[in-house]
């Protein structure tokens, strides 16, 4: 395979949607218009509603909302269709009205009547209090599914928030589900991610791996970003903001359909869904399962040639989604959802410097020492040190206890070994139950389960029993040298191999929302959210390379409870680490909103208390016991209010602030795998204020969003360990307090559709986050041991690991009737390199400021999206449909770096934060994504 992929592709791709183009020509058809009255159960008028007008073709939204009498217009629409018609407002029922075909000039009414005492199909929506127009005071973007199906192809979901303002999604190494996302500065481990209202941060750390949520993609009905603390009541980890995931309703038009795509790497995915619609006035089941697999672009192999092969960045998965839903009676509604996605896949983890992964783009930075590369040497930007070849007469296999694929099993490729691989399975099931009650109260609850089973893969022991290969400037296992190594002991002991590191939970949680309406436009909610999990670590022994067992008390024993033979670990033996974490969350809010069609207000106070608990099977407690960690009850509070104003039907205002004392996820408050507790874990404090206006047209050609954050992060914890800081064996862990930060920036979102052929979209934002002060620790070390200071010169330093500055920018044609093309572009710029601030322990020197961490250049994007639905051209069965699609991730094959660490441990040259001491993932070249989509 090319290191760089070509214009052939290209070519082909074009000519696969080629045939539509010739059917352009200028319509010149008069637009139609949607007019009606919505009223409630007794004929009154209701104003304030949202009508909601979707081109079921192409995406294209229109609406408007209802006026005193009740009434609303919307003009300007292209004829033909079909289009859905919704009416919504908290607190009534929704009403839509499916394949409405608008005639040329014509006028279509559609009236609505909204029942109070039913519960509704968006009762979902309702749950996961997802935003609405002119009503929500936050900042917020919406995602349709049309979108979604357009633009995503056969990445990870958060890739299709990136043309959303101050969002920085990266598919990091480029290992299918390894993807991550920041927001306004602040990680995912600091953004809700939240599926049908239920959050999906791990409880320990806060991190999501997207690996996990692999279908959710073909599932999700829309995805709705709220940046900053949001609207959202629950006890999550909203600084940066929340993620809601809304997966396809039960109450889909029946049906099946089939998707097959195609794309670089060898890439393959199948989905088959179906929906049955809704039968007997009560039931309603829908549902896809999905297969993917790939050999992906990245590749390693033998150093002695310039032949690479391997692929490091293999996928293998299946997906699956599941909804059904239960009309009990008119006041009471079941729904069930299950998702999941059982998924092995070779990763490429290793950042590298720039010189071995492009030499031209390490001669193009200023920074970088020509010097440099006689130490990197280049491999090109698709080598991956994580894959090596091995003779095809090793077979040995290889063993994971839990997971896909679980039990002895041959390697993915017989003639190379991955060193990282990632295996797990994570389904979640959530129950939903609405009820409403009379007089206006409702009741929402969902039970739920998120177990997960599976790991990742590395190596394990003592680098001088491996055999190495440093080509390129990097440190990369030769296999058959280690292989021999083993053999060659007398004893048949392994001295290096691979390991699986474990990771087995079961977690279970109940959130419950008690809602009533009163009269005057006032609501109240209360409601409760409690978590709790079981999480299983470990390590076992993966592979032994050739020996017979591996001694795992070469510098000490593992496991204190280890006698006689039972330090020679064998296939499936756990090593190195193992213990049981259990994590205990229960959550509280009160939240009061008042709204009219001028506008709403509304305040909410939540109480979280959260416990940690974690107990180690390798560790003497003292008392012959496995040793018990546990961190007692932490307490935590947020507060959160809102106010919005509809200056006119055109121009509304909003504005938002909240503080929150938020307490430490499970790493803040112990280290579990060496046993250390910290003896005073603190909460961090999160001050925010947002404002902004948002402006639509009578006719929704144009609407304009403009807002302004300012988010202030203080009494940040640093989790150190006092040996680090003295640079000696002293056991214990501090929390570094004072690592304040102040995200503040302005954001702005465009859409001109002049007429139903042309759409113009922009976003931009523009960030200043940074580091407010040094800081200064001083640590009682006990024992007799006295005091030990540290300080960190972080002052002016800008916070890292994402573009403080981003454009992006679309034109979309219709050309003609079913077909839909987008450009797309995105350009970010002030991106500093990711670094850890308890390294940068060095003082300035005298009259000059803190060191910046490196700049990574700036580049530019683009992509190109196309779809045709064939339509009549194919009437094969009744209401069918063939949708043909492609997409072209960075069309122009920029050659780019989109994450970055400052002054690496690993690939540091010289150590004067340049760009020859960061070490870096390219972004992804040119990739293609085609297929189709049956629907009978």
């Amino acid at each position: 395979m090319p290191a760089r992929f070509g214009l052939r592709w290209l070519f082909a791709a074009t000519l696969f949607l080629a045939f539509p183009l010739s059917e352009l020509v200028a319509q010149g058809v008069e637009p139609a218009r949607i007019t009606g009255e919505v009223t409630d159960e007794t004929g009154a008028p209701i104003s304030g509603v949202q009508v909601i007008i979707v081109n079921q073709q192409t995406g294209f939204q229109s609406g408007a909302l209802t006026q005193a009498n009740g009434r609303y217009l919307v003009m300007g629409l292209r004829a033909g269709g079909p289009y859905s018609i919704e009416a919504r407002m908290i607190g009534y029922g929704l009403e839509a009205i499916e394949n409405v075909v608008l005639e040329a000039g014509g006028t279509f009414e559609a009236n609505f009547s909204l029942g109070t005492e039913v519960i509704a199909l968006d009762a979902l929506e309702v749950f996961s209090t997802r935003a609405i127009e002119r009503k929500t005071p936050v900042a917020y973007t919406d995602v349709p599914k049309v979108q979604i199906q357009n633009q995503l192809g056969s990445r990870d979901l958060p890739m299709v928030l990136n043309v959303t303002p101050s969002v920085y999604a990266t598919q990091a190494g480029g290992g299918a589900g390894d993807a991550r996302i920041n927001v306004r500065g602040f990680s995912q481990r600091n953004t809700a991610i939240m599926v049908n209202g239920v959050p999906v941060n791990d409880m320990e750390n806060g991190w999501v791996y997207w690996s996990n949520w692999d279908g959710l993609g073909d599932a999700a009905r829309s995805v709705q970003l709220q940046r900053g603390l949001s609207a959202v009541n629950l006890a999550t980890p909203s600084v940066g903001g929340t993620m809601n995931i809304i997966t396809d309703a039960t109450q889909m038009a029946p049906g099946i359909g089939w998707k097959q795509e195609f794309g670089s790497g060898g890439f393959l995915k199948e989905t088959l869904s179906f929906a049955t619609g809704e039968f007997n006035n009560k039931w309603a089941f829908s549902g896809a399962l999905v297969r993917k697999t790939g050999e992906g672009i990245y590749e390693g192999g033998r150093f002695t040639t310039n032949e690479f092969g391997g692929d490091a960045a293999w996928t293998d998965a299946w997906a699956y989604y599941f909804a059904g839903s239960l009309q009990v009676n008119p006041k009471n509604r079941l729904e069930l959802y299950a998702v999941g996605a059982p998924q092995r896949h070779g990763q490429n983890r290793y950042a590298l410097n720039i010189g071995t992964l492009s030499r031209e783009l390490a001669e193009s930075l200023d920074s970088y020492e020509p010097e440099a590369f006689e130490d990197y040497e280049e491999a090109g930007p698709l080598w991956s040190p994580n894959v090596n070849r091995v003779s095809s007469s090793y077979t040995g296999q290889q063993y994971n206890s839990s997971g896909p694929g679980s039990g002895m099993k041959d390697r993915h490729d017989p003639n190379y070994i991955n060193e990282r691989e990632n295996y797990f399975h994570k389904p979640q099931i959530n129950l939903n139950w609405y009820s409403y009650f009379g007089n206006n109260l409702t009741l929402s609850t969902v039970a739920y389960y998120s177990g997960g089973r599976g790991g990742g893969t590395g190596t394990y022991g003592s680098s001088s029993r491996a055999s190495w290969n440093y080509q390129y400037g990097q440190r990369v296992v030769d296999w058959d040298g280690t292989i021999a190594k083993n053999l060659e002991r007398t004893d048949g002991s392994s001295g290096y191999i691979l390991r699986n590191s474990v990771n087995n939970q079961d977690q279970y949680g109940v959130i419950s929302k008690l809602r009533k309406d009163f009269e005057g436009g006032v609501t109240g909610e209360i409601g409760v959210d409690w978590r709790t999990a079981e999480v299983e670590h470990f390590r076992e022994v993966r592979d032994l390379l050739g020996g017979t067992y591996y001694e795992d008390c070469r510098f000490g024993c593992s496991s204190d409870f280890w006698t006689g033979s039972e330090i020679q670990r064998r296939i499936g033996d756990r090593i190195d680490y193992n213990f049981t974490n259990t994590i205990d969350w229960f959550g509280a809010y009160v939240q009061a909103e008042k709204s009219s069609a001028e506008g709403s207000v509304y305040g909410m106070f939540g109480w979280a208390r959260n416990s940690y608990t974690s107990e180690n099977f390798f560790m003497d407690g003292g008392d012959g016991r496995p040793l018990l960690l546990e961190s007692g009850w932490i307490d935590g509070v947020q507060i959160k209010g809102g106010a919005s104003r509809n200056v006119s039907d055109e121009v509304s205002i909003f504005a938002n602030a909240g503080y929150v004392s938020k307490v430490p996820i499970l790493d803040g408050t112990m280290n579990d795998e060496d046993g250390l507790l910290n003896p005073d874990p603190k909460n961090e404090k999160i001050l925010s204020f947002e404002a902004g206006m948002n402006f639509r047209s009578q006719d929704r050609a144009v609407s304009f969003d403009l807002s302004f954050y300012h988010t202030t992060w203080k009494d940040r914890g640093e989790r150190v360990f006092v040996n680090d800081l003295l640079g000696e064996d002293q056991d214990g862990i501090v929390t570094l307090l004072g690592l304040d930060q102040r995200h503040m920036g302005i954001e702005a979102m465009l859409a001109y559709q002049p007429n139903d052929l042309l759409r113009f979209d922009a976003a931009a934002s523009f960030g200043k986050w940074k580091y407010l002060d040094d800081v200064t620790g001083t640590f009682n070390l006990g024992g007799g041991g006295g005091t030990f200071s540290k300080t960190l010169y972080i002052n002016d330093l800008k916070v890292a690991d994402a573009p403080q500055s981003q454009l992006a920018y679309a034109v979309s044609v219709f050309p003609i009737e079913n077909l839909y093309t987008r450009l797309q572009g995105r350009t970010y710029w002030n991106h500093y390199a990711g670094f850890n601030p308890v390294d940068r322990d060095e003082a300035p020197e005298p009259g000059k400021e803190n060191v910046q961490a490196w700049k990574a250049p700036g580049f530019t994007v683009v992509d190109l999206h196309a779809s045709y639905r064939l339509g009549d051209l194919i009437p094969v069965w009744q209401g069918g449909d063939v949708r043909l699609f492609m997409n072209v991730y960075n069309l122009l094959d920029e050659l780019y770096i989109s994450d970055a660490t400052d002054n690496s441990s690993f690939n540091d040259f010289d150590g004067d934060h340049d760009a020859d001491d960061a070490e870096v993932f390219l972004g992804q070249p040119r990739m293609f994504n085609l297929g189709f989509e049956i629907k009978f």
